[in-house]
């Protein structure tokens, strides 16, 4: 799984910049603090716990009969104390059905359902071990969960009840003033089909760089860039570009205006046959006033003559609708209109979206979907919650109601 690091020829000049500056992070060393014994570290750690049951329906216009999966996952972990800097996180993850299976987990054999991709499986989730001995800075190697900005290009898929996590090398350093690097190579991505299917794992020779800058009072500034060659998948291996600003500015004592612009070029990368080069927009602006937040905004996953801006490795099912119709970007690319509302009364968090949806190019309708949310956190260690996506086809896949109840308690 963990493997050594590869250049491909004609990717060189790319990959030496960002693994030049994976290095600059993880060079800024300063005298190592004081710890606890080896004994202490191994004995003085933490448990922790994490328990989800979940009840998805799912009802598509299609000769599949109806998906109703009720699930329970639980994670238990154990993270040491600190030695010489150094600390060890281990979590084991299982996902049990309660009751039949009468969903398509995508590995179960129940093809005559709609699939609900939670298997029941029992694996590693995490472990990794951690050093930060050195000023500012976090190394860690080791099977991890890791996101960047707003999972579109590297996130955890929480969603799911097997979440994906990555094996890699990844390093955080905040020396310099209002800004946090992150560094690092991805050898393999865990997938939410979990190790026991066919696509359960996605092994990789991946740079990545992110550098974020706090220091502006109207919003974040990051800059990133994503070499991203699959082992076994080249027509997936992608280089990625971008730059994202996302802010607020109080317009009176009551009121914060809202903003999030994003772009990124996308083009063939290693051993992709094929040779495209597609960008990426995100124009996003709202209003937070008196406890109700509204936004609206525009995603487009452009389309270079066919081949459509893609991000596998995102947590996709928070991209463009809960109803995972476009996990994968079509052909024609993807533009996303939508507008939400959202609010809190009484400790519940309430929330509605609308998307229309349509291509990049040829002027395609694909459809429409409406989601409602309502998040209820008791305290800090139990929540429960309720969702509901409604997927209305117009061109494209077919129409797809899914609703979602569901229980957490974490220690």
């Amino acid at each position: 799984m963990l493997t050594p690091l590869t250049a491909r020829n004609g990717q060189k000049n790319q990959k030496s910049l960002l693994v030049f500056a994976i290095g600059s992070v993880l060079a800024s060393a300063a005298t190592p603090v004081l710890s606890m014994t080896f004994t202490e570290a191994l004995t003085g750690g933490k448990v922790s716990l994490d328990v989800r049951y979940r009840y998805e329906f799912v009802d598509q216009d299609n000769p599949l009969d109806q998906a109703h999966a009720s699930t329970v996952r639980t994670r238990l972990g154990y993270r040491t104390g600190d030695f010489k800097g150094f600390e060890v996180f281990a979590e084991a993850e299982d996902v049990s059905a309660v009751g039949n299976e009468n969903y398509n987990s995508t590995i179960n054999g129940i093809t005559d359902h709609s699939v609900v991709a939670d298997p029941t499986e029992t694996e590693v989730n995490q472990i990794y071990v951690r050093y930060k001995g050195f000023s500012d800075t976090s190394l860690t190697y080791g099977r991890q969960r890791f996101a960047l900005d707003n999972h579109r290009f590297i996130g955890t898929v929480g969603w799911r009840q097997n979440e994906q996590t990555f094996d890699a090398f990844v390093g955080t350093n905040e020396s310099l003033p209002d800004t946090k690097i992150t560094a690092g190579y991805l050898y393999n991505a865990n997938r939410v089909f979990s190790d026991a299917s066919p696509n359960g794992n996605f092994p990789m020779q991946s740079p990545i760089f992110n550098a974020q800058y706090h220091g502006l009072a109207a919003g974040t500034l990051t800059t990133y860039g994503y070499l991203f060659d699959f082992t076994n998948a080249d027509v997936n291996s992608t280089q990625n570009f971008g730059l994202r600003f996302a802010g607020g500015t109080d317009v009176s004592e009551d009121a914060r205006v809202l903003y999030t612009l994003e772009y990124a070029i996308q083009k063939d990368y290693a051993d992709n046959p094929q040779s495209f080069e597609a960008a990426y927009w995100l124009a996003e602006v709202g209003l937070a006033v008196y406890g109700l937040t509204f936004k609206v905004g525009m995603e487009t996953l452009e389309s270079d003559d066919g081949r459509s801006f893609q991000t596998p490795l995102a947590t996709l099912h928070a991209m463009n609708g809960w109803a995972d119709q476009f996990l994968v970007t079509p052909d024609d690319g993807l533009q996303d209109l939508y507008v939400s509302a959202g609010a809190s009364a009484k400790g519940v968090k309430w929330l509605a979206v609308y998307h229309d949806y349509s291509s990049d190019i040829n002027s395609l309708s694909y459809g429409s979907e409406l989601g409602l949310l309502a998040v209820y956190p008791i305290n800090k260690h139990y929540t429960v919650g309720a969702k509901f996506a409604s997927y209305a086809a117009d061109g494209r896949g077919v129409d797809t109601d899914k609703a979602w109840l569901w229980g957490e308690v974490k220690f």
